[in-house]
C-alpha cells in the first residue's frame, strides 16, 4: 500500500477544482457544516473533530467529496456510529492545518 502523509502536500487550496456553479454554494455549506451545525467540535493534536447527527450523513459526506478536491493536503475520517448515533468528521493532517482549519 503506498501511503502518502500530509506534510509532501503543500497547505494551498485550488478553488477551481470545484466547478464554479458548485463552488459558492460549496463554500456557504461548507462554512455552515462547519461553524453552526456541529453538535460538538474537539480539538485534536493534527486537527479538529467534528460530531453530526445521524441524519447529516448526506451533508457530510458531499461536504467530504467537494473539500478533497479543493484542499488535498486534508485527511478525512468519517465514523458512523451504529443504531443511528452520531458522526465524527475528522480533518487532519499537519500542526500548519489544524491553524488553517480553526481560521
Amino acid at each position: 500500500m503506498d501511503v502518502q502523509t500530509n506534510r509532501a502536500i503543500p497547505i494551498a487550496c485550488d478553488p477551481t477544482a470545484i466547478d464554479a456553479e458548485h463552488r459558492e454554494a460549496h463554500l456557504e455549506a461548507a462554512g455552515h457544516l462547519l461553524r453552526d451545525e456541529a453538535i460538538e467540535v474537539q480539538e485534536l493534536p493534527d486537527g479538529l473533530a467534528f460530531r453530526y447527527a445521524a441524519e447529516q450523513y448526506a451533508q457530510v459526506t458531499e461536504f467530504i467529496a467537494n473539500e478533497r478536491l479543493c484542499c488535498p493536503f486534508f485527511t478525512f475520517n468519517l465514523e458512523v456510529t451504529p443504531a443511528q448515533g452520531p458522526l465524527w468528521l475528522r480533518i487532519t493532517g499537519s500542526e500548519e492545518i489544524k491553524a488553517f482549519i480553526q481560521s
